[in-house]
């Protein structure tokens, strides 16, 4: 199984992520782990990715979902994938993903960022990350505004509902 969390900062893909991986048995991975150093040295100055920013890093991870697929182990990525032309390239050849898209309102995850610390996303980035922004389709959507154990058993009743264990 392949699960993808998706959403903007704030939204709680690193907590959520965690939690969902250790209830279905499956690997964590954090897409802010794959960023090349230019790509975290430009957004700790304030600055948000472009599209070539990107490119190579969602190649990145599109590389290890298929190996954690090949190997026919289940793998949760938390990872922004704001715009549908990121999903595109991040799930490429990989039907079998599922997204979810972890949504929450600007105040909301503003107030949560602005109690973060380590983290090389600045605040400041936010509206460029809801300007950014592309809403799914056809995901599992997922309000943020409860706790962290909250949206993941909503999570896990979604995924057993679509038939996934």
């Amino acid at each position: 199984m392949i699960v993808v969390l998706m959403g903007v900062s704030g939204a709680g893909k690193t907590t959520i992520g965690k939690l969902l991986a250790g209830r279905l048995g499956a690997h964590f991975l954090d897409a802010d782990d794959f960023h090349p150093q230019a790509n975290v040295a430009k957004m700790r100055a304030g600055q948000p990715l472009d599209d070539a920013d990107r490119a190579p890093w969602l190649d990145r991870l599109n590389e290890a979902l298929r190996r954690y697929r090949d190997r026919a182990e289940s793998v949760v990525l938390a990872c922004s994938a704001l715009k549908r032309s990121y999903r595109r390239r991040l799930l490429a050849g990989l039907p079998e993903a599922q997204l979810v898209y972890l949504r929450g309102g600007k105040a909301l995850l503003a107030a949560r960022l602005a109690q973060r610390e380590g983290h090389f996303m600045p605040p400041a980035l936010l509206d460029s990350q809801f300007a950014a922004l592309e809403e799914p389709c056809r995901a599992i959507t997922v309000d943020v505004d409860s706790t962290p154990e909250g949206a993941t058993e909503r999570i896990c009743a979604a995924l057993k509902r679509k038939g996934t264990p």
